[in-house]
C-alpha cells in the first residue's frame, strides 16, 4: 500500500479505524471521516499527524454530496475508498418507525451512494472501492428487517456500479461481515438481556465459536483495496467464521 492514498468513511472507530491503522502501517496515506467529535479527536491521536481526519456526516445529503470537494482540498486523487460508514438498529416489525427506517436508509444507502458519486472526480484510474455490506443481506433474522434491507441494497448497488464504473478503471467489491465485535454492536437498540442472549446464541451457532474482530475484516478490506485483487470485480465476499453454514 506504499504511496497509496485511501479514504475510509466511518474511519474513526471499529472496522474503519482498524483498516486505517493497517493501511497506514503498510505505507498508505489515509483519510478518514466521522461525525462524532470525540471519536474524531481520538482518531487524530491514534493515527497521528500523517493522517487526515475529517468531519463528515453520512446521514447528511449535503455532507455526502460535498465529500469529493472536501477530499480534493487534501489530495489530487484517491487510489482507493472504503465506504464503511453505517449504522445498525434492530427492532420488531411492529416497533419500526418511519424515523428508524429513514435513518437507516439515509446513512447506509443514500449516504454511501452520493458519497461515491461525489468522489468520482478524485478517483484515480485505476482505483478500488470497497463497500461494507453485511451478512444480514444474505440471511434472515428476526428484528433486522430494515437493517437487512439496507445492506441488501448496498450489495445490489455494488454489483451494478461495478459494471458501470469498470470502464473508468474503478473496481468495486463488497465485503459482508458476519458477527464482529465493534462499537456498533452496542448501538443496536437491544435491551441488555436480549443483547447478551444474542451473543450467546450466535457464538454457539458459529463454527468458529466466537465473534470476529475488526482487524480480521480490515485485512480483507486491505486485500480488496490493493493491486493483489486487480482481477476481482463485483465480488461479494463473506467473512463470518462460517456462521452462514450453521
Amino acid at each position: 500500500m506504499k504511496n497509496q492514498t485511501i479514504l475510509i468513511t466511518g474511519g474513526t472507530t471499529g472496522i474503519g479505524l482498524a483498516t486505517a491503522q493497517l493501511l497506514q502501517a503498510e505505507g498508505a496515506r489515509v483519510i478518514v471521516t466521522g461525525r462524532n467529535p470525540d471519536t474524531l479527536a481520538a482518531a487524530r491521536t491514534t493515527l497521528g499527524p500523517a493522517a487526515v481526519v475529517l468531519p463528515s456526516d453520512s446521514s447528511s445529503l449535503a455532507d455526502a454530496s460535498a465529500l469529493g470537494a472536501q477530499i480534493g482540498k487534501h489530495t489530487a486523487k484517491l487510489d482507493g475508498v472504503f465506504l464503511n460508514a453505517g449504522i445498525a438498529r434492530f427492532a420488531p416489525f411492529e416497533a419500526v418507525t418511519p424515523q428508524l427506517f429513514d435513518d437507516l436508509f439515509g446513512v447506509n444507502v443514500r449516504g454511501l451512494y452520493f458519497q461515491l458519486q461525489s468522489l468520482l472526480p478524485v478517483l484515480a484510474h485505476p482505483s478500488a472501492v470497497v463497500f461494507n455490506g453485511s451478512l444480514s443481506a444474505e440471511i434472515a433474522m428476526a428484528n433486522t428487517s430494515v437493517y437487512a434491507a439496507t445492506k441488501a441494497a448496498v450489495v445490489a448497488l455494488a454489483r451494478n456500479l461495478a459494471v458501470e464504473l469498470a470502464p473508468r478503471g474503478i473496481r468495486i467489491n463488497t465485503i459482508n461481515p458476519g458477527p464482529v465485535t465493534t462499537p456498533i454492536f452496542g448501538k443496536l437498540g437491544l435491551p441488555a438481556d436480549v443483547a447478551k442472549g444474542f451473543v450467546e446464541q450466535t457464538t454457539a451457532k458459529s463454527p468458529a465459536k466466537r465473534f470476529g474482530t475488526a482487524e480480521e475484516v480490515a485485512r480483507l478490506a486491505r486485500f480488496l483495496l490493493s493491486a493483489d485483487s486487480n482481477y476481482i470485480i463485483g465480488a461479494e465476499i463473506r467473512i463470518d467464521g462460517g456462521y452462514r453454514l450453521a
